[in-house]
């Protein structure tokens, strides 16, 4: 008589009150005990498939192995995923199947007449199955050399209809190679992290890029007579004008890639040699990290974490586009964000949705402003605001009496430095008693490279690189990192971004300084003084904790002037 899958549990250690309250529960609700468990957080996935294992006499198989590539791509991926089963290999002339769903009788005798063969299951967490079907499809999907060969020698003569709904681009069974090749760049540049895909026509061909970790690297090169194919088909996927070819133009869409959403952003101005177009793509999956994950660290998270916790004041964050700015300020709010605040931003344009915050996207289509939703927003009695950018006297003056009336002001500016955050705040107009009195703090940042921990090679720091980064604490000798390349950061050497930041407080001493109409290298001199860590100084402590590299901060940061 087979055992009781509740029994088995108990025995590997879910205590009986559990089982009874999981059993009363389907009393009233039906449903399988495994999966009630697992949904009332009682036990795991993978502790239910090794009872269910035990109970039907199927090992339960915590890594999948080496796989059958050729095998598994048998399986079409819409039923792989459906039935949250995989082939992994022959064995024994039998085909084996990892599943996380045993009891569905009616897989087994499909998978049985799909291969001709006998059917052995193993169990293993549909996560894992789920991850493994995505990754295979994914790496077939990617080829878009092998693409660009086939077009070569085919007459591309149609496009394919609009995309109504974000499907799969793993599923997509088109035969267009346009498709395909458009399809192809997508999933790569995704399997690769890229944040941007740059296709720019030149006189004889058209290239391909991506920018990978801030970097551009040259992907695929295109033969000319595929321009406006590929630039009417991304423009159908976008929703754009496929006869208008003079202007520029700017749209988005939203696809799917391995069950991963992606919103993308997609701009198209002409050129000389044709329609030069970028996608950037926005992970909507992407995790917003705590502040102490993305750079921040020691005395300058410490006193950021007392800025953003204080009722009223304006916090600027600095640097050029593409700096991290918007990362760190959701950071900031998620960190503040609690039921009690009312948390209203206006940007442009939405990067991440945040929950139980109200965000407002700038439109200038109907004149909806920065200066404008700000307007509005101090109608909605907010406690905190985020404003994306300040990129006028107006905006700059009414975040400043937002300010000044008790409000918590978080923004963005295009400087250099901190201290040139000041600078800037005049050339708006803005009078330098509003900004002492309202400005509290004021952030510069910049993102560095973080070197790829399984191929990052050990030397000895040299005495130049030493001054080079201004380090008082290190010794000629000391072991520092640098970037080599390896399959797992695709050769860069480098594998994700961390930023690096300095953080001046506008306290007495410099508010005194900015009523004096001080400038830019006067008031950075003083905070150093103070103990501020420049951005150089913070990376070259990123550079000791062996994060990142000495060129890679070299690169991001200025020289520090005498």
């Amino acid at each position: 008589m087979r055992r009781l899958l509740g029994e088995i549990l108990v025995e590997s250690g879910l205590s009986a009150e559990r089982l009874k309250k999981t059993l009363d529960l389907q009393k009233k609700r039906g449903g399988r005990i495994g999966t009630l468990l697992v949904r009332l957080n009682f036990v795991t996935e993978a502790e239910v498939l090794t009872a269910l294992g035990e109970q039907l006499g199927l090992p339960f198989q915590g890594d999948l192995g080496e796989i059958d590539r050729e095998l598994a791509l048998k399986l079409p991926i819409t039923y792989a995923k459906k039935a949250v089963a995989i082939p992994l290999r022959r064995e024994n002339g039998n085909v084996l199947i990892a599943t996380s769903e045993p009891l569905a009788l009616s897989t087994s005798d499909d998978l049985r007449l799909l291969f001709n063969a006998d059917i052995s299951l193993c169990l293993s967490p549909s996560e894992m199955i789920l991850d493994t079907v995505n990754r295979l499809y994914s790496e077939d999907m990617n080829r878009a050399e092998e693409t660009v060969q086939e077009m070569e020698e085919e007459d591309l003569t149609f496009l394919a209809a609009e995309l109504d709904e974000p499907t799969d681009l793993l599923e997509a069974t088109d035969d267009a190679p346009i498709i395909r090749l458009v399809n192809s760049l997508l999933s790569q540049a995704i399997r690769e992290r890229a944040s941007d895909i740059h296709i720019e026509p030149f006189e004889k061909e058209m290239v391909a890029r991506f920018r990978i970790d801030g970097i551009l690297y040259n992907i695929l090169t295109i033969q000319k007579r595929f321009q406006a194919s590929i630039a009417s088909r991304i423009k159908i996927m976008a929703d754009l004008n496929i006869a208008e070819r003079r202007l520029p133009q700017d749209g988005g869409m939203r696809i799917k890639i391995g069950g991963k959403d992606v919103d993308i952003r997609v701009s198209i101005v002409p050129t000389a040699f044709g329609e030069r177009i970028v996608l950037r793509l926005l992970y909507r999956e992407s995790a917003l990290l705590p502040l102490d994950q993305i750079g921040f660290s020691g005395d300058t998270l410490t006193r950021f974490n007392d800025h953003i916790t204080r009722p009223h004041g304006i916090i600027l964050v600095t640097g050029p586009t593409g700096s991290g700015k918007t990362t760190t300020l959701y950071a900031a709010l998620s960190k503040i964000n609690s039921p009690d605040k009312n948390i209203i931003t206006i940007e442009d344009p939405i990067e991440y949705q945040l929950k139980g915050i109200g965000q407002i996207q700038v439109n200038a289509k109907i004149n909806l402003s920065f200066a404008a939703g700000l307007r509005s927003v101090l109608r909605q009695d907010p406690d905190v605001i985020l404003v994306g950018e300040i990129r006028d006297s107006e905006t700059a003056e009414i975040a400043i009496q937002a300010a000044l009336t008790g409000h918590l002001v978080f923004s963005t500016l295009h400087t250099n430095d901190s201290a040139g955050a000041v600078t800037r705040l005049i050339d708006m107009k803005v009078e330098p008693f509003l900004i002492s009195s309202s400005v509290m703090a004021i952030l510069a940042q910049r993102l560095v490279r973080v070197l790829c921990t399984e191929c990052r090679e050990p030397y000895s720091i040299t005495p130049a690189e030493i001054a080079e980064l201004e380090i008082k604490t290190a010794v000629a000798g000391e072991t520092v990192y640098r970037a080599k390349g390896c399959p797992a950061c695709f050769q860069t050497g480098y594998l994700g971004r961390s930023a690096i930041y300095e953080l001046l407080s506008v306290d007495d001493e410099v508010r005194q300084n900015i009523m004096k109409n001080a400038d830019a290298a006067m008031l950075k001199a003083l905070a150093v003084g103070k103990g501020m860590h420049t951005l150089r100084q913070d990376g070259a402590d990123k550079v000791l904790a062996g994060i990142t590299s000495v060129d890679e901060v070299v690169r991001v940061t200025q020289k520090e002037t005498e």
